[in-house]
């Protein structure tokens, strides 16, 4: 698993760290972690040009000192001072009696801008806004390189300089890095897209910050091991209602599909069977004839321990009566989709069973009554807003998708292809999610779970992957997350 903390959180780790250790002893284990991650992209050091992309706070110190321990094993250092006046001292004169160079940002010329390697030290965990105009053009600068001229890897230092550490947002001018070396814990904004885009591989140094971190991180990312954990198995005294029974109303005589890949995504989740109410029961049987199917509405399919609502279901007043009638069932509901058009926040937080709300990003823009840009540049906050608004459990689909319940921890997924964004792929994902609430997890576990699963399994699935490919990929995922737990 891993775990990712707030700026604020972060600081006060290292502020009790630094009072138990000698000063500068934490810069220079972060300096020495940078360096080694420095060698480890380059391949070699001897010969190897490097340029320092220096700011006035500790992050630029980082890359002075790692300068410095690369200079000494021979590689042609050179530092930009952005903030000549504020630069660290000790790294500054660390460098230069190392062999390395430094010089003011105006005084460089183009032919100093050719370099192997690029250290991003220009901004630390606790800057804000995008790129200051200076940094910008040098970076613009860097990334106008001559016709034919190899492109130099970016290691970012702790975080890739214009992201904010909190919340991945991109506000303006930023560094794209090939590789990002963050120190003692990982930061939200390295795991939430746009930021996380941005971060390249992230490389996490340690630097003896783990004991001074309180045990509920801001934000986790489940992997193989903690997914396997969760898994419902099926024990020798199962029977398919022992194992849950997961109900999906789905489709329309407009949208059957969204039925069929709903029920597609359900029988792959661990329930033991999957009921079926709705329009497109024809084409359910046909698609997948271990279903109970009924033509009816939802209070009428029977029994269920889990109830998904919402894909293909239409806008239409039956459509409304569908997701009343589900929501009025005391067991735990997944609403998707056309569903969410029908929420009232009032209606969600007086229901005793849990409710787990799955929109895109327009869906959730939409329910929040704010600009779909709003929420793909601020995914935590939205995700965190919707799930108090409602009282639910919210998994935002997305480039990041996050999971989001109370005050636990936002949960964010670590798996996905880009190819995931194809039409029913959500509808799947929705089966499955519900499948799993039947089956017992919470709607938190379930929510983590389903998206894992899911992104795994178009990982697996030939590219480019339809939402039916998706589907037949589940159980190759499940099979590969069981078989590698103990390896990740």
């Amino acid at each position: 698993m891993r775990t990712a903390y707030s700026v604020e959180t972060v600081r006060a780790a290292e502020r009790e760290l630094m009072d138990r250790l000698p000063d500068g002893a934490l810069m220079r284990r972060a300096a020495a972690g940078l360096a080694a991650t420095a060698v480890r992209m380059l391949g070699w050091v001897y010969g190897a040009r490097v340029l320092l992309l220096v700011g006035g706070g500790d992050n630029g110190g980082d890359a002075l000192l790692a300068g410095a321990l690369l200079a000494r094993r021979g590689a042609a250092v050179t530092a930009v001072l952005l903030s000549p006046d504020r630069a660290h001292p000790g790294g500054l004169a660390a460098l230069r009696a190392a062999g390395g160079s430094a010089g003011p940002a105006a005084a460089v010329s183009g032919r100093a801008l050719v370099a192997d390697l690029v250290l991003d030290g220009i901004t630390g965990i606790g800057g804000s806004g995008g790129l200051r105009p200076e940094a910008a053009e040098l970076l613009a600068r860097l990334e106008a390189r001559r016709p034919g001229a190899a492109e130099p890897a970016v290691l970012a230092v702790d975080l890739p300089s214009g992201v904010d550490a909190d919340t991945g947002e991109v506000p303006g001018a930023a560094v794209r890095a090939t590789a990002t070396a963050t120190f003692g814990a990982y930061k939200p904004g390295l795991l939430v897209d746009p930021g996380r885009q941005r971060a390249g591989t992230v490389r996490l140094v340690d630097i003896g910050l783990g004991p001074h971190l309180p045990p509920q991180p801001d934000l986790l990312a489940l992997q193989h091991s903690d997914v396997a954990r969760l898994l419902p198995l099926p024990s020798p005294e199962s029977d398919k209602y022992r194992r849950g029974v997961v109900g999906v109303a789905a489709g329309s005589a407009r949208y059957p599909g969204a039925a069929v890949l709903a029920v597609g995504g359900a029988l792959r989740g661990g329930a033991g069977a999957v009921r079926y109410a709705g329009h497109a029961a024809e084409g359910v049987v046909a698609a997948h004839p271990e279903t109970l199917v009924s033509g009816g509405a939802p209070r009428e399919a029977g029994r269920v321990q889990s109830w998904v609502v919402g894909p293909g279901l239409g806008t239409g007043a039956e459509a409304e009566r569908a997701v009343a009638q589900v929501l009025e069932a005391d067991v735990p509901v997944l609403v998707d989709a056309d569903g969410l058009r029908f929420l009232d926040p009032g209606q969600v937080r007086a229901r005793r069973a849990p409710t787990l709300l799955t929109p895109h990003a327009g869906e959730a823009a939409a329910l929040l009554d704010v600009a779909r840009e709003a929420v793909e540049s601020e995914r935590l906050v939205s995700v965190r807003e919707l799930a108090r608004r409602y009282g639910a459990t919210v998994l935002l689909k997305g480039s990041t998708t996050l999971v989001a319940s109370g005050g636990r921890p936002v949960r964010v997924n670590p798996t996905g292809t880009g190819w995931l964004a194809t039409a029913g792929s959500g509808d799947v994902l929705s089966g499955l999610a519900g499948s799993l609430l039947a089956a017992g997890l919470d709607a938190l576990d379930a929510a983590s779970v389903g998206a894992y699963l899911h992104g795994l399994a178009a990982r697996l699935a030939p590219e480019p992957c339809t939402a039916v490919e998706v589907a037949a990929a589940l159980p190759s995922a499940w099979q590969q997350v069981r078989a590698t737990a103990g390896t990740d």
